[in-house]
């Protein structure tokens, strides 16, 4: 007889630990928890976090630096990732049943405009893109530079200047130098591409 009491609890415990381990799926509401759909369990992440990680790697999408800091759960570990692979995989498709899809980044430090202001919204679309020497100003030295030189040669070399203003100002001139360089570069690949065929 006392091996049937001892059968009848060990089943007990076996139903209710299985019906614990179950139900931890699912919120009270009967959608399922992220640690269910996600495979793990999501650390706390902030806005702060992701715009942290964001700010310094601009290239790297919002929901991939989310997703990441999912599972890290630090900013630190997340940048390493970055910096040691050069990117951080994209979430699987049932984190976006969790998260929504973020809506296009805005710059750090730029605020979104206003959905009300038709006159901005309409002055922005009809924009049409600039090339680099008009984006830079730099139409009145389109003849500046020569083919034949080393890229090295063309950036100029560098050397640390006194103040901030002029250390900008040698970087914006070596950037001009630079572009001009590589429009006469593209030039002359195009004028090859031309008498070859």
């Amino acid at each position: 007889m006392g091996e049937v009491v001892n059968v009848l609890v060990a089943v007990a415990v076996v139903v209710l630990v299985v019906r614990w381990a179950t139900s931890g799926s699912k919120d009270s509401s009967g959608t399922p928890s992220p640690s269910a759909v996600l495979g793990f369990r999501p650390k706390s992440v902030t806005p702060e976090m992701v715009e942290t990680v964001h700010g310094m790697f601009p290239d790297i999408p919002s929901d991939n630096v989310h997703y990441d800091l999912l599972r890290t759960g630090s900013v630190q570990l997340t940048s390493n990732k970055i910096l040691e692979r050069g990117f951080l995989p994209a979430p699987p498709p049932p984190y976006y049943t969790i998260y929504p899809r973020t809506a296009a980044p805005t710059a750090p430090g730029q605020a979104a405009a206003p959905a009300n202001n038709v006159a901005a919204a309409g002055s922005s679309k009809p924009k049409k893109s600039q090339n680099l020497l008009a984006r830079y100003q730099l139409e009145g030295r389109t003849s500046g530079t020569s083919i034949g030189a080393a890229p090295e040669e063309v950036g100029g070399k560098s050397t640390w200047e006194d103040s901030a203003e002029k250390r900008e100002a040698a970087l914006r001139e070596r950037k001009a130098r630079m572009i001009l360089a590589a429009r006469e570069r593209l030039l002359a690949q195009q004028a090859k591409e031309k008498e070859g065929a």
